[in-house]
């Protein structure tokens, strides 16, 4: 078993919080570190078991009567035993009693999100980091970052298009056939829309959503524009946001909201969907990797998902309350990724498939640091080359490794 940094945040919520919930995308581990944590001490009750889920739907008060402590894999399948856990856990209001997992995001469950309020921490497990694959410490790779630097890695990344097709999830990870890899990832997809997708919500042109992922992928790490998904899905706007949501919901996508200096503004403003695993972005796209080792432009948009996902992952992100948007001013200028902590400071990244970085790709981080003025902490490009290097005060270029390699 990999170990995995989520790990550590879970074990210190049982310590002292009554419900602890480990929420990511099917098939990202949650069960089996759910297991490695629980597994002497907790009851274990799987709802993919049709009996208990069954008990759970007809009888959710009973079945909590029964348990003392008790792990509850993929509890979004019967919502209705979020109430009985918290009556539960009002009578015994003891730290560690429910370890839940979920395959979709708790907090957009009402009840869930509304009962529980000041009794579960939500501990969030996406696929494998590039870390965790490689059995490495978590990075420190945002402090450096608000600290305006980067630490020059002590290997280039070898392979790239083999590190964006692989993916993090472990089942697709264990796979070195690229051809399987891009079996299980279509299968995983198809098996989470005709299963979970149904278990979160009620709509009558689900058999849409197949190709609503496609049209997605082919707009990875572009503005979302509603209207013209709706005209491509042949689905109005409202239905297609919607659904969109829902595949949020699913941990498949995630909305990059645009950043502004007014917080108003950045509520309004045009977002842009990333795929949270690279793997499976690149598997719907069908990219050849024969062609890849000289001409590395088709990677973009698959290497700016996996970035973003990479830095989703990182512990850090949640323990410094790091907020993720994207910058695009009126002149098009533009910046991937834009990250502002809790003190206020702002930091850049620019994601480039290329080894070559020139002096005129940072004219989007030099924007943002004119429009965030002092609260301007670095501005980093990450690439495919194997040096880091100065372009400026606060401004720098290195390997992509830097992510991950301390």
């Amino acid at each position: 078993m990999l170990s995995r940094h989520a790990e550590t945040a879970i074990r210190t919520a049982l310590g002292d919080t009554r419900v602890v919930a480990i929420a990511g995308p099917r098939q990202s581990g949650k069960t089996t570190l759910a297991k490695a944590i629980a597994g002497e001490t907790h009851t274990y009750v799987t709802l993919d078991d049709p009996a208990l889920l069954n008990a759970a739907r007809a009888d959710p008060a009973g079945l909590i009567r029964r348990l003392d402590r008790a792990v509850i894999d993929e509890i979004q399948r019967a919502p209705d035993l979020v109430l009985a856990i918290k009556q539960s856990v009002d009578e015994r209001p003891e730290p560690g009693r429910f370890l839940i997992t979920g395959s979709a995001d708790l907090l957009a469950m009402p009840r869930a999100a509304e009962s529980l309020a000041g009794r579960i921490e939500i501990v969030p497990l996406l696929p494998l980091s590039v870390a965790e694959i490689n059995s490495l410490p978590h990075s420190q790779f945002l402090d450096r970052l608000f600290a305006g630097g980067a630490k020059t890695p002590t290997s280039p990344t070898t392979d790239l298009p083999e590190l964006l097709f692989r993916g993090g999830y472990p089942e697709a990870v264990a796979r070195t056939d690229a051809r399987r890899r891009r079996d299980w990832h279509r299968a995983y997809l198809k098996s989470v829309l005709d299963r979970d997708l149904r278990d979160i919500a009620a709509a009558d042109k689900f058999d849409k959503m197949p190709e609503l992922v496609g049209l997605l992928a082919a707009r990875a790490g572009q503005l979302v524009n509603w209207s013209s998904l709706g005209n491509d899905a042949r689905l109005d706007g409202k239905t297609v946001e919607r659904y969109v949501r829902l595949l949020e919901n699913l941990f498949l996508v995630r909305l990059l909201p645009a950043w502004s200096t007014n917080a108003t503004q950045r509520l309004v403003s045009t977002p842009k969907a990333h795929f949270l695993d690279a793997g499976l972005l690149a598997s719907l796209l069908n990219l050849p990797t024969r062609d890849l080792r000289l001409d590395r432009s088709p990677l973009g948009p698959v290497l700016e998902s996996f970035v973003f996902a990479e830095i989703l992952k990182m512990p850090l992100l949640k323990e410094r309350d790091i907020r993720l948007s994207h910058y695009r001013d009126k002149d098009q200028v533009e910046v991937d990724f834009v990250l502002e902590d809790d003190q206020g400071s702002i930091a850049g990244i620019e994601v480039k498939a290329s080894a070559t970085v020139t002096a005129s790709d940072f004219r989007g981080l030099k924007r943002l640091a004119e429009r965030a003025g002092e609260r301007f902490a670095g501005g980093l490009i990450l690439h495919d080359g194997e040096r880091a290097l100065s372009f400026g005060d606060k401004l720098l270029a290195a390997p992509l490794s830097a992510l991950w390699q301390d």
